[in-house]
Formats: C-alpha cells, sequence, structure tokens
C-alpha cells in the first residue's frame, strides 16, 4: 500500500520527521517497507514556456528553443522530439542541481548557446511509475498553464514522500489512506479529521431513475446507486491525478479517477456505469448463466459459471460483481448520465472468481479480504461530492440503498487481568480505555470486565488475544519489560532419523559427492528413459490433476532419473569427473486407482562418471554401510535390472532382503541421456538403510597378542566370483580368523587362458593367547583345501 505523505497529513496531523514516523509506524504494527522522497534533490529547476522553435544549422537532429521563463528569455538547444511551441515545461536554469548530483551549467551545442536544459521526468528522478501515462517519455509536457519562472517542484506539488506499508491479510481496513490515518492517530495520539461530506443535490430523485434488486444474496451484502446526470468527461486536476500515480493508480478521466481516489480513500471500491446502456434502468445482482459470454473492461471475452455474481440490468449483464465492469457500460467522452455503484460483495465469491477468470484488480484485491459493508453509502456521497466540486456533474438526489441484513457493530467483553497476563504487562483499565479510545473503539470500564463496541471495519478482532494485541502495540512493545521465559524447558534433539540422514550425507560428502535436490514431479517419459517395460511396477505413477505441464505431470517412483538429468547436464557442460547424490522420497500408489494417498518411500541415489569404474562404487557403498555399523551384508550379482549393465549390476542383501542396487548404466540408458563414458550408480532403500543403521560404537581395546599374517594366491577360472572365496574364507578360518582383504587379481602372462589369479592376505588371531605357527596352518590349510575342492582352484607358486 502506497500512502502518499501530503495525502495523509489532510486527516491527521504529523509533527515529527518522516523517519522517525516510520519508525513508530513500524513498532505499533504498520510495516514500512520503504520511503520514496520525490523532489527532494532538484535545485533550480522553475517551469518555462516555449515561445519559438527553430532547426539547429549545424545539426539535423537539433532545435533551438526560445524559452520564456517569466523574467527573462533563454536560448537552449535540445534534441527532444515531442516539443511544441506553447508547450509548458520544466527547465533547469544555469547552475540547477538534478537527482544524481548532475550540475546544469551554461555552454554551447555545435556553435550554439545553451542557457539550460528542458528537463524529462526521468531526468528529475520521479519514478516512472508516478507520472503521468503520457508524460513518461520525452520532455515533460504540462496540461496546463503555470505562473511562468516558479520552482516546478512546487508549481505541481511535486514535493512529497511516498512511504509503502506491508498490509497483511487481516487488516484490509488499512488498504485506504484513511484507514493508515487511524493508525497513525493511535499511534501518534492524534485525532482523525474525516472529510466534511455535504452533496449539492438538484430535485430529480435517484430513486425514479434507477432501482435496484438482489437475487444472489449470498453473493452482495449491499448494493448503493447514486445517478448522476450532464456528466463533462474531462481530465481530472493535476493535484488528484498527483495522488493517484502516488498510490500507484493511472489516471483515465475525471469520473474514473474520482471513483478510484475514493477506493484510495475510504477502502470501497466503486463503479460507474454509462447509464444509457442499462436496459429498463434497473441493477439486478444475480448469479451468471451456465457457460455465459462476457466482455470485460480489459476487451477480452471471458466465460462465465453459475458460482459467479453478476451486475445485470433487464437484458444482459454488465460487470463481474466485485471484479471488472463490462466493456459495453464503460464510461467514454460520449456519457452524459452514470449510474454510480458502491457495493459490498461476498469476499469469498469475489476471491473464487477473480481466481476462475484469471483476472485481478485493485477492486477484487479488496473485496476479497473484506470491505466493511457500513461504508458503502458514505463512499458514494463522497464520490457525489466530488464530482460536483469538479463541475463534473449535477447529482440526483438520495441514494437507492438496498441493504437486506444490516451489519452492526460487535459487543465484546475482555478481561483486563488476562490481558495483563498475556502482555506480561500491569496496564490499568484506565490506560487500557484510552488505547481503545485511540483505535475508536468504544470502552467501558467495569472493573473485572471492559465493555467494547468493535467498529465494523475492524473485522479481525474477534477474540481476547487479539485486543490484547492492540493493546500491546499501542502501549508499546518497547516499553513492556523484558523476563525470563517459565516454566519447564525441553531440550530439543533431532530425530534418530534425521541424524542418520545427516550422518549419511556428511559421509557422502567426506568422499567428493555433492548433494542435489530435484523436483518430485516428472514427465512419464523418464520410465522409458531408464528402460523399464511396460509391466514395470514403477509406471504406475501418481498423475497430478492441474500440472505445470507433461514434463512435471506425475509424481516419480524413482530418483534414478533426476540423479541422470544432472548427470547429462554436467557431462554436456565439459564436467569431467561427476560424483553426485540424492536423498529424496519416492510416491508409490497404495493401489492402482485408489485415491488414497501414496506411500512416500524415503530413497538414496548416487551417481558417478570419470576415473571410476565398478569397484570403485562398491568400495563407495562398503564405506558408507561399514560407518553406519552395517557389516552383514554382501553382493549379488543381478543379471536382468533393465536400467543396468548385464554383467555389472549387482543387489546388496542385507538379512536376506535386498537394500539396493548397484551397477554399470545400460548402454541404451546411457544413451537416452547423452552419456558419452560410463556411468555407475547405486539406488538404496534409504527408509530400510535408516532401520538397520547400528549408531553405537563400542571399544575394542589394542590386542595384547600378536597377529600371524598368511598370502596365498589362488588360480581359479574366471567365472569364479570373489565371494565364492570370501564365503570359504568366512566358513573355514574358525575362531582365530580376525580379518582377510583382497589384494590383487590378475590375468595375463603365466596365468591359464579363462582363469584368473585372485591373492588375498589374511590375519589370524587370538585374543586370550599367542597363535603357534601350527594352530595358524591348521585353520589356513583348511581353507585351502576348501577352495581347492569346491572351486578347483590350485595354489600359486
Amino acid at each position: 500500500m502506497y500512502v502518499s505523505m501530503n495525502w495523509l497529513k489532510d486527516y491527521v496531523n504529523i509533527d515529527i520527521n518522516t523517519n522517525e514516523f516510520a519508525d513508530k509506524m513500524t513498532m505499533s504494527g504498520s510495516m514500512v517497507e520503504k520511503v520514496d522522497k520525490l523532489g527532494e534533490n532538484i535545485k533550480n529547476v522553475v517551469v518555462g514556456k516555449i515561445e519559438n522553435i527553430v532547426q539547429h544549422p549545424n545539426a539535423d537532429k537539433l532545435v533551438i528553443c526560445k524559452i520564456n521563463v517569466g523574467d527573462n528569455n533563454l536560448q537552449i538547444v535540445t534534441g527532444a522530439n515531442n516539443i511544441s511551441e506553447g508547450d509548458y515545461i520544466p527547465v533547469a536554469l544555469h547552475g540547477a542541481i538534478l537527482p544524481g548530483g548532475l550540475k546544469i551549467k551554461k555552454g554551447k551545442l555545435r556553435g550554439e548557446v545553451s542557457e539550460g536544459m528542458l528537463c524529462s521526468a526521468d531526468e528529475l528522478g520521479i519514478p516512472k511509475a508516478m507520472v503521468p501515462e503520457k508524460v513518461k517519455d520525452g520532455i515533460w509536457i504540462l496540461n496546463k498553464e503555470y505562473p511562468l519562472g516558479v520552482d516546478f517542484t512546487e508549481a505541481l506539488n511535486l514535493k512529497d514522500e511516498v512511504i509503502e506499508f506491508e498490509i497483511t491479510s487481516n487488516r484490509p481496513d488499512c488498504l485506504s489512506v484513511l484507514g493508515m490515518a487511524r493508525e497513525v492517530g493511535a499511534t501518534l495520539n492524534k485525532t482523525v479529521k474525516y472529510p466534511n461530506i455535504e452533496v449539492k443535490e438538484i430535485k430529480e430523485k435517484t430513486a425514479d431513475n434507477i432501482s435496484v434488486e438482489i437475487e444472489d444474496k449470498e453473493g452482495c451484502i449491499r448494493y448503493v446507486a447514486r445517478v448522476v446526470k450532464n456528466v463533462n468527461i474531462t481530465d481530472s486536476p493535476e493535484w488528484m491525478q498527483q495522488r493517484l500515480i502516488r498510490a500507484g493508480v493511472r489516471p483515465i478521466n475525471n469520473i474514473v479517477d474520482i471513483t478510484n481516489y475514493v477506493m484510495l480513500e475510504y477502502g470501497q471500491p466503486l463503479h460507474a456505469f454509462d447509464l444509457s446502456f442499462i436496459d429498463g434502468n434497473k441493477i439486478i445482482v444475480k448469479n451468471a448463466e451456465e457457460g455465459e459470454i462476457f466482455k470485460t473492461l480489459d476487451g477480452v471475452e471471458r466465460k462465465l459459471k453459475p458460482s459467479m455474481t453478476v451486475i445485470a440490468d433487464e437484458s444482459k449483464s454488465v460487470a463481474v460483481a466485485g471484479v471488472m465492469g463490462g466493456e459495453e457500460s464503460e464510461v467514454t467522452k460520449d456519457t452524459k448520465n452514470i449510474l454510480i455503484e458502491s457495493a459490498n460483495f461476498n469476499s469469498n465469491k469475489v476471491r473464487l472468481t477473480s481466481k476462475q477468470l484469471s483476472l485481478r484488480t485493485e477492486a477484487s484485491s479488496r473485496y476479497e479480504k473484506g470491505v466493511d459493508p457500513n461504508i458503502a453509502a458514505i463512499a458514494a456521497n463522497r464520490a457525489c461530492q466530488l464530482i460536483q466540486e469538479l463541475g463534473a456533474g449535477d447529482i440526483f438526489e438520495g441514494t437507492v440503498d438496498v441493504y437486506p441484513e444490516k451489519v452492526d457493530p460487535r459487543e465484546v467483553s475482555i478481561r483486563p487481568n488476562k490481558i495483563n497476563d498475556l502482555l506480561g504487562t500491569s496496564i490499568t483499565n484506565e490506560e487500557m480505555v484510552d488505547i481503545f479510545r485511540k483505535l475508536e473503539i468504544q470502552a467501558k470500564d467495569l472493573n473485572e470486565t471492559l465493555q467494547l463496541t468493535v467498529p465494523t471495519y475492524r473485522m479481525d478482532l474477534i477474540m481476547e488475544a487479539d485486543f490484547a494485541e492492540e493493546v500491546g502495540r499501542i502501549f508499546g512493545y518497547d516499553k513492556i519489560e523484558p523476563t525470563m521465559a517459565k516454566g519447564n524447558i525441553a531440550v530439543g534433539g533431532k530425530p534418530q532419523k534425521q541424524i542418520i540422514e545427516d550422518t549419511v550425507k556428511n559421509i557422502l560428502n567426506g568422499m567428493s559427492f555433492n548433494e542435489t535436490l530435484t523436483y518430485s514431479f516428472v514427465s512419464p517419459k523418464t520410465m522409458d528413459n531408464i528402460n523399464l517395460p511396460e509391466d514395470s511396477i514403477k509406471r504406475n505413477t501418481i498423475k497430478l490433476l492441474n500440472p505445470l505441464g507433461d514434463e512435471t505431470s506425475v509424481m516419480r517412483t524413482s530418483l534414478l532419473p533426476n540423479i541422470l538429468e544432472v548427470a547429462s547436464r554436467n557431462a554436456n557442460r565439459k564436467v569431467e569427473e561427476f560424483r553426485a547424490f540424492e536423498i529424496g522420497q519416492i510416491f508409490i500408489p497404495k493401489v492402482e486407482g485408489n485415491k488414497e494417498l501414496p506411500s512416500e518411500i524415503p530413497s538414496l541415489v548416487m551417481a558417478m562418471y570419470g576415473k571410476e569404474d565398478f569397484f570403485t562404487l562398491k568400495g563407495v557403498v562398503e564405506t558408507l554401510l561399514n560407518s553406519l555399523g552395517i557389516n552383514e551384508y554382501e553382493f549379488i550379482v543381478e543379471k536382468n535390472h533393465p536400467s543396468y549393465h548385464p554383467g555389472r549390476c549387482a543387489n546388496i542383501i542385507v538379512n536376506d532382503k535386498v537394500l539396493g542396487t548397484i551397477g554399470e548404466l545400460h548402454p541404451v540408458v546411457m544413451e537416452n541421456y547423452d552419456l558419452d563414458q560410463r556411468c555407475y550408480c547405486a539406488e538404496i532403500d534409504f527408509g530400510v538403510l535408516s532401520q538397520i543403521t547400528n549408531m553405537e560404537r563400542v571399544y575394542n581395546p589394542l590386542p595384547k597378542y600378536p597377529a600371524i599374517t598368511r598370502d596365498f594366491a589362488v588360480v581359479v577360472k574366471d567365472t569364479i566370483l570373489v565371494k565364492e572365496i570370501e564365503d570359504i574364507i568366512k566358513a573355514k578360518g574358525g575362531d582365530i580368523l580376525e580379518s582377510f582383504k583382497l589384494f590383487d587379481v590378475y590375468q595375463g602372462d603365466q596365468i591359464e587362458e579363462g582363469c584368473k589369479s585372485i591373492a588375498y592376505t589374511i590375519i589370524y588371531r587370538d585374543k586370550e593367547r599367542t597363535l603357534t605357527d601350527d594352530e595358524v596352518n591348521v585353520a589356513h590349510n583348511r581353507i585351502l583345501n576348501e577352495i581347492s575342492e569346491k572351486l578347483d582352484g590350485v595354489l600359486r607358486d
């Protein structure tokens, strides 16, 4: 909400500087976002008149102007092309200072003397949003005659400060200058001066020229109509245009500007209809017809629904209630008689209509938050007063006011002791009564309680806590003595699942993996990209009812497509090495076609390419599992996974259940994601991983007795898996087996074709005594004999 200080001061006396004012308003709950100071840095700029324009003798694009500035005539050279003889314009004289510190000096342009500069709004530092549309580009041409030589900022009353307030959704009464004036009055303890409305009416009666019927009583709470004849459509005066512009509203003509002015002043939207287009001189507020086509003021044809409220005459709709009027009944230069509408519409219906039509206006933004129905007649009379004062028309006597269920001020009882308990204060009853007086809320002190009469524009005051907030902010939060909190203070902490998630992230970060975060909404085509068969359960996705597009139309059932898109993007940008992971939810329908919410399964996905291979990824997964206290796991070859290379894929098995899958991407998948080098991925069920994680750590003292280390290399067929050898080591090593490690796999010279050499280091140790070679030989030979018998392994020399 933009509020001009000059306008605000019409209603309340502000005797402090703007910075102090902004601080006090913010402390009392009216947040000041910024302050724009207009005309502050403009010096020695006056009003001038162009008496003569001739072509520059030495430049095709320059002209020489003779400018009358009252007590002197100046010669100014300019390249402006929107000026004419007789125009009134701002002139920066020799020695003038413009915003930004620009100094204007007398000089020569292409051999001709130039004694100043003609100014545009931009050069004067006036934001484009705060100048009339027709002078936004080029030299600022004034719309009427002004005394020559007078200070330009004073002539147009440009020196002003525009304050932007942040208005919360529960305070629609502050979406007006008078509403903010009430807040200023309460904050500074000043009396608000409301406009004195007196309308000079002619003898013809409004009720004889228009009738109003409300059929949709849910959609319309009140409808006030007034009639004006002999309307003279012209530009509104400069002072009104300036106030509208500074509030962010574009001036159009005097009638429309008056309705907008009153809306900004009181917060009550108004609309003016050309009465000659109201058939039967009757207004009917009703529901729209199914499929009704209506052209609004912006020239767009819109399809209406029966849930929408419209303003109609006896034959057609003329406005969408609370949103926008119709093009046909628009006030134009040929309009002679008008109908002023000041109505109150259902906020929920206006909000729904505005959303369905994708049409939000100044009026709808106010109606959807709530407008006081009791200001409708006041606003209509204020508009008629301004029309009469500006000589824009003759006002018919009286109004047509249909108000089926009058809204009265509410009587509320509050407990001062409870207010003080909530605030931690000791404010007396008398002080509270005075605070409510400042807020224009009548209060009667009944000792134990206060009886309040709440104005109808304060729709936000409902429960006792609301009144406590009012007392606190006007009393001054800075005056409330700070106290220590009382009660049992619980020490907060993260849940176990979050701790495990943070631990996993730290472990992967430590192995050079970057965390990614991708959208849960994906394209159905991602299932094709990862080579899933048509009958895959992962193709059973949750479809969005209102997607942004096909690329985000379903909820993901796998994180693999998301991480591969990230990998592909990095590869296409010449990132040579890539390691990334994501922890996120996948969404699996509980029953196909069921409308229940899907199961959300936390998952972990990793991807890597560059100087990597399958065993690098396997090592990463092993490190992760070991760090989480998971030691009993194994990798089982998986040859049928559609997304991975059939010979380079394995399932991670824990307690006979599949925890996840790791492997090299299938060539088809790599091609789908435009990856030109091998990419390795891992998918892990993070929910199961969290359940089997063991974060407890048990201290093992350093061994007292020495270990005995034995190495061996055995030649086996290349179809034999390392896991088969390790299973034998575990089974035959006995109690003295401490650990083992694979340190070499070799194929080449000295090894028979179709075979490979696998070498291990085994450590034997007894915790209670020192082992002998004979004891170790027994266990070691058991291992070698089992490898020989079951795997046809031959000990390598």
